[in-house]
């Protein structure tokens, strides 16, 4: 019988976000900066029948929504394989991905075809300089090509994350807010978040939410409306007649924890239970521990999901004046 995961403060944890690789293709300034990177080599990442445990896991615990994330997860080998083994898990409601949107043209047909039900485009800009200036890299093209393709061949939602950055990209917030008028596109507007940075870098970068959707309601009337994924309501927005929707994922100015749902599994196997949290439990070392069976490994896996889950705080240290997380960048601990 199929488990329900509740942590201490009441939260239906039901979202397992899967890194499946640190490593990326681009270099941009917020996720993965040139300096000071170092990946993990091949054996310190999960395989994918490792993740495929730790999944089954996960499920018969309540999980019923997986994302795959990285790093850029269209990198890993055989990604389109592993959608096709994840999406055949019973109990697996929701199975998408998110992605730069590099390789989104070549694999899209496929990952369809995999059973891959959702995908989110990371694009922080329209413009081909400024495209280069924060990947450092000449992509802009491939991406909208991938955009169009996944519109092609029907998948929906196609949700576009955009990191704001003032001084960088926050003069593109209207073009981004008018895609939505054509395309049933889902732009999500996302503060930028200190981590892996100091704090001056932060705070030079930094738009808080009500400004940004202020430069959306210069545009037109933007009608709240109630969109429900996985069962659960999410606010978003609309202007008049548009195809798509906007929403303001706003975690430093107006954060969300008291309805935060999400486990975090990185590349090389650590649970968080939290972003913005150095607590971690490691289920590679129970899988790769060689004395034990298949059972004794299963149950050791249930007890540390669990725990994870009860150590899971009441809300993020975010919240905290001048909390600046340094550990870790994103493409390390998983978009």
């Amino acid at each position: 019988m199929k488990g329900i995961l509740i942590d201490r403060f009441g939260r239906n944890i039901n979202y397992l976000r899967v890194s499946i690789t640190d490593r990326c293709n681009l270099r941009c300034i917020y996720c993965n900066p040139e300096a000071n990177i170092i990946y993990k080599n091949q054996q310190q990442i999960l395989t994918y029948e490792e993740i495929l445990k730790i999944v089954k896991v996960c499920v018969d615990l309540g999980i019923t929504k997986i994302r795959l994330t990285g790093g850029e997860p269209l990198v890993r080998k055989d990604v389109v394989c592993l959608v096709s083994l994840l999406s055949k898990i019973k109990g697996i409601e929701d199975l998408s991905l998110t992605t730069n949107g590099v390789f989104l043209e070549a694999y899209a047909k496929d990952l369809k075809k995999a059973g891959l039900k959702r995908i989110n485009i990371s694009l922080d800009t329209l413009d081909r300089e400024k495209y280069k200036f924060i990947t450092k890299f000449d992509g802009l093209h491939k991406v909208l090509n991938g955009i169009n393709k996944s519109l092609e061949i029907g998948f929906y939602p196609i949700k576009i994350n955009v990191v704001v950055m003032k001084n960088i990209n926050e003069d593109e917030i209207i073009e981004f807010a008018k895609l939505t008028l054509k395309e049933p596109l889902h732009i999500r507007f996302i503060e930028y978040m200190p981590i892996g940075c100091t704090k001056d870098e932060w705070e030079e970068k930094f738009v808080p939410y009500n400004k940004i959707k202020n430069y959306c309601q210069s545009l037109g009337v933007l009608k709240e409306i109630k969109i429900f994924d996985n069962n659960t309501a999410i606010t978003s927005y609309q202007f008049e007649n548009a195809k798509g929707t906007i929403s303001f994922i706003s975690p430093v100015s107006k954060p969300f924890c008291d309805r935060c749902s999400r486990l975090r599994l990185t590349s090389d196997g650590n649970l968080r239970s939290c972003l913005f949290s150095s607590q971690m439990v490691d289920l590679k070392k129970i899988l790769r521990n060689n004395n034990v069976n298949n059972q004794v490994v299963y149950n050791a896996l249930k007890q540390s999901i669990i725990h994870a889950v009860k150590i899971k705080p009441k809300e993020s240290q975010i919240l905290c004046n001048n909390y600046i997380y340094k550990e870790l960048t994103m493409c390390q601990i998983g978009g």
